[in-house]
């Protein structure tokens, strides 16, 4: 079983990024390589990543199994601002070689959004950037299916085929599932085995190559994209479980993207990750319906 969760970059970069995924008990992980919020980025230091590399040969983890998330601002689908979207191609092209400095080589990819335009001419778009962002690049990059919230595309699996057949080097492309995303997209994450049925059909197994496992707050179909943590919203705890331990999925990295826990119920400036619980939760295989409360009275004192 491969499962991880989404860790901070900042400080020791890769070597602070592996050293908290073991700390929370992970055996692989997800980072981004700055603020997903914006382009300031600094330099990476090639000491550390060599440091994390052999932190994470010692402590079981394979590189081949840590995932880069690309920042939430590129948007590849909108050409309205030509420059907006050679800038978007030029930073994904720069995380890029962020990753491949470190040694990643997949990145998770929010497709894009289709403000002002179709969806048809929205993911033409993307298939345009993304044929000249691989250019020269050793890299995978994954598109994350999406809620279908607004603009999105890649809210249905026919947009993800779409994308995968119309780029040029199909090898260095694939698909992250993300469950909160398909739940409130419309897929039934209850019946797995009959979504990977479809999914196979569709596009094939083979595409899948990373999880975010994630609860969800809205009721499928919902198209809204908000996480919950694990068990507590309207995924079940059971369901995410039966997609962790899938054998079909059983060499794919699992992350979990769920939302911070605030120190109480009242007081939300100050939040704390929840990875560890979690993880050893599903390690245990049995739902705590006490967990967030256990979470609090473990940061109390933080």
């Amino acid at each position: 079983m491969l499962l991880g969760c989404h860790v901070s970059f900042s400080g020791d970069g890769l070597l602070g990024s592996a050293k908290q995924a073991y700390l929370y008990g992970a055996n692989t992980f997800m980072f981004y390589t700055g603020a997903p919020q914006n382009t300031m980025r600094k330099p990476l230091d090639d000491e550390y990543i060599l440091q994390a590399q052999q932190f994470m040969k010692s402590h079981g983890f394979d590189i081949e199994n840590v995932i880069c998330h690309a920042p939430y601002i590129i948007n590849l689908a909108n050409q309205q601002d030509m420059e907006k979207w050679n800038f978007s191609i030029a930073f994904l092209r720069q995380e890029i070689d962020r990753c491949l400095q470190m040694g990643v080589k997949k990145i998770v990819v929010h497709p894009g959004s289709a403000v002002g335009i179709t969806h048809a001419e929205g993911i033409s778009h993307i298939i345009e950037a993304m044929n000249e962002v691989v250019l020269d690049k050793d890299i995978l990059i994954l598109f994350e299916t999406m809620a279908g919230k607004g603009n999105e595309c890649a809210g249905t699996l026919l947009e993800v085929k779409q994308l995968l057949d119309g780029v040029k080097e199909t090898n260095k492309f694939g698909v992250c599932l993300d469950t909160c995303h398909l739940n409130d997209a419309g897929y039934d994450m209850t019946d797995f085995d009959s979504f990977l049925e479809e999914f196979d059909e569709i596009i094939g197994l083979d595409k899948i190559f990373c999880v975010h496992l994630n609860d969800s707050k809205n009721e499928r179909g919902s198209h809204k994209d908000r996480h919950e943590n694990i068990g507590f919203g309207t995924i079940s705890f059971e369901a995410l479980l039966a997609i962790l331990y899938h054998e079909k999925l059983k060499h794919v990295p699992k992350i979990l993207e769920t939302p911070f826990v605030s120190k109480t119920k009242e007081d939300k400036k100050r939040e704390y990750p929840p990875y560890r619980f979690e993880i050893e939760m599903l390690k245990q295989k049995k739902f705590n319906p006490l967990l967030l409360d256990q979470i609090r009275d473990f940061y109390k004192n933080a």
